[in-house]
């Protein structure tokens, strides 16, 4: 039987009665952890019980270094803000804004949001951060030690999508550009998983084909259901999400996956079309000086004409990097992404 997410209508959800009772009722191993503990699954196949912890709520004027060392994440909350950008000390949640260079329309409160979020999932015994790579890999290469996957959970057993964080290939902006896309979707039923990659265009692509690799190994664990599944990026993550889509996990050195059933990609300057693209869909701001709207209205029709699912939002005066363009003209593109993601969906 096959299991859909919650459809999603031009700004509006449709909370479906008989979705939900089919999702509870085709859903794989949805028993429940103890609310004080939570099993760990890692790559290597190994578990450990992990016992969370939680003091307060954060606020604007928390301070980024106090979410990141706060003990209620362990080892990985250093993974939340982007790793190779410098945090000052007393640089607080309402101004992270200042450390998302090529960003714009950044939301204080979602990253508030955000931060709660995340907070309160894992103090509940939640697992929400999953590693990609094993100990052994990770001590070959001490660079992969900074990766992984923040899981947003949906509805047991419904679809997947894997948002990837722009940055120039310099820095993973997720707190802008993959944490909120997550959580929105998995408001409206869908398992969302958020990676935080290597920066650099091989290693990036290699970290998300194994994100990949991950996902189809643990579908049962995770009762997730990748049949599919979605690839989502802004900037330098849409050429991420692009370039999997359409040359595969085993370019990038892991097995042959199944392509995404589709591919969401924001405000990139990426040109090349192979023939072998998923359907596709794209947005873009007319005053981006980083990624032309015409280039990617271009690269839209080019996928077009090789008789691909494939379609362009273009918004009015919105620059670089606008993530969910909330209180601007591209508030509702998520939702119809989603729309394009469902009617491309076997």
């Amino acid at each position: 039987m096959k299991v859909l997410m919650r459809s999603i209508g031009l700004g509006k959800v449709r909370y479906g009665l008989l979705t939900c009772l089919l999702v509870c009722l085709t859903a794989v191993g949805c028993s429940a952890q103890p609310e004080d503990s939570v099993t760990k699954i890692d790559p290597g196949g190994s578990e450990s019980e992990v016992t969370p912890d939680s003091s307060g709520d954060y606020t604007l004027n928390t301070k980024v270094t106090d979410v990141i060392n706060d003990p209620v994440f362990g080892d990985y909350g250093r993974l939340i803000f982007p790793v190779d950008r410098t945090i000052d000390e007393d640089l607080e949640l309402q101004d992270v804004g200042d450390i998302l260079i090529w960003y714009n329309n950044v939301n204080p409160d979602r990253t508030v949001e955000i931060a709660n979020y995340l907070k309160d999932r894992a103090a509940s015994g939640e697992q929400i951060f999953y590693d990609i790579y094993t100990e052994e890999e990770k001590a070959k290469d001490p660079e992969k030690e900074d990766t992984g996957l923040f899981f947003f959970r949906g509805e047991p057993g419904a679809k997947t999508a894997v948002v990837n964080a722009g940055g120039g290939f310099a820095y993973v902006a997720a707190m802008h550009d993959s944490f909120p896309h997550a959580l929105e979707l998995s408001k409206m039923g869908c398992n969302a998983f958020a990676l935080i990659y290597r920066p650099g265009a091989q290693t990036a692509c290699e970290d998300l084909a194994r994100a990949i690799a991950f996902l189809h190994e643990h579908t049962e664990e995770l009762q997730i259901d990748v049949s599919d599944y979605s690839l989502w990026g802004g900037s330098a993550g849409a050429r991420m999400a692009a370039w999997l889509g359409s040359y595969g996990t085993e370019t990038f050195g892991e097995d042959a996956y199944p392509a995404p059933g589709a591919v969401i990609m924001q405000y990139t300057g990426l040109s090349e079309v192979t023939g072998n693209e998923p359907p596709t869909y794209a947005c873009v701001g007319t005053s981006d000086g980083i990624a032309s709207y015409r280039s990617m209205e271009n690269y839209i029709s080019r996928i077009q004409a090789d008789g691909t699912d494939a379609e362009i939002e273009v918004f009015d005066g919105l620059r670089h990097g606008f993530g969910l363009g909330e209180g601007t003209v591209a508030e509702s593109w998520i939702d119809h992404a989603v729309n394009f993601w469902e009617r491309n969906m076997e």
